[in-house]
């Protein structure tokens, strides 16, 4: 067991249902013990730990105590260091995005979604789930993930709820990760383009737009996407360039919320603590390990 018997606590799900599912399900068994950790610690199941890249994080928000989540830099294949982070999706960025023209993007780099990172700590919007360290205090005031998005935008959509209540969130470069993307799903990383995108990805754009600015914003932004990604489209059939996924667009307008049938919004649903009973000796297994873990000095329990 490499020693990790002692302080590690494997729980079994009942279902896969997604990666807001699963973290909540780690902060409702945590809770249960009566004596939950300082921090939660969120490790994407295709991504490496580099060493210290958790006490970093840790040492980090120990010294910041309005930073309501932090993540690690992160590394592609090879070691090779992917220095970024996201500014939050809008009608501009998704306009971008589609038009895919040097010029405009220029125009509005400070709204462009990725942002490329220093060597310093900085104050971000977001930034992938694959390596955060999360402030147990922002679970207990704004509870967790919101178990609606199966997979895609469920980080971005609770680093905003982070923001909006007055917290922070931080990239913090000392702290590496190696996440080789897309590995989990297919939707990113190598041949990502020749792959058609699963329908829960167009599902958890559309829930993130509509549930963050209203129906109307999520309307506005299908249409003002549509457009420019024509616009764009002429330009990148003359240079002879990809369009992008297969049936991509077609699959967009089936999931658009510009369709009357996909305007219904699935209820919001995190997990809070004292919301329920995770089961009978949760809170006893739950205490041994925190017990454990602080003989054996874990950051941040």
């Amino acid at each position: 067991d490499n020693g990790w018997s002692h302080w590690v606590q494997v729980i079994t799900a009942e279902k896969n249902g997604g990666f807001a599912y699963g973290n909540n399900l780690g902060f409702r068994h945590a809770h249960a013990s009566g004596d939950p950790p300082d921090y939660f610690y969120l490790l994407n199941p295709d991504a490496v730990v580099r060493p210290h890249a958790i006490g970093e994080l840790v040492r980090f928000m120990a010294a910041h105590p309005r930073v309501g989540t932090a993540g690690s830099s992160l590394e592609g294949a090879h070691g090779k260091l992917w220095p970024y982070a996201f500014r939050f999706p809008s009608l501009v960025s998704e306009v971008n995005n589609a038009l895919g023209l040097g010029l405009f993007a220029r125009l509005v780099k400070n709204r462009v979604v990725a942002r490329r990172m220093g060597d310093t700590p900085d104050e971000v919007d977001w930034y992938p789930g694959a390596s955060m360290m999360i402030r147990r205090q922002v679970i207990d005031e704004l509870g967790g993930m919101d178990e609606s998005y199966f997979l895609y935008y469920e980080e971005t959509d609770f680093c905003l709820k982070v923001q909006r209540a007055g917290w922070s969130n931080f990239y913090v470069p000392s702290s590496r990760a190696e996440h080789i993307s897309g590995q989990s799903t297919g939707v990113t990383g190598a041949g990502a383009e020749t792959r058609r995108l699963p329908k829960y990805w167009f599902e958890s754009r559309r829930r993130y737009f509509s549930k963050n600015f209203g129906k109307s914003y999520a309307m506005a932004t299908d249409a003002a996407y549509l457009a420019a990604h024509f616009a764009g489209g002429l330009k990148r059939r003359l240079q002879g360039r990809a369009l992008g996924p297969p049936s991509f667009i077609a699959d967009f307008v089936g999931n658009s919320v510009l369709r009357p049938q996909n305007r219904e919004l699935a209820p919001v649903r995190e997990y809070h603590p004292g919301q329920c009973d995770p089961g009978p000796g949760v809170a006893e297994r739950m205490s041994k390990t925190r017990r454990d873990a602080k003989t054996r000095g874990v950051p941040g329990w």
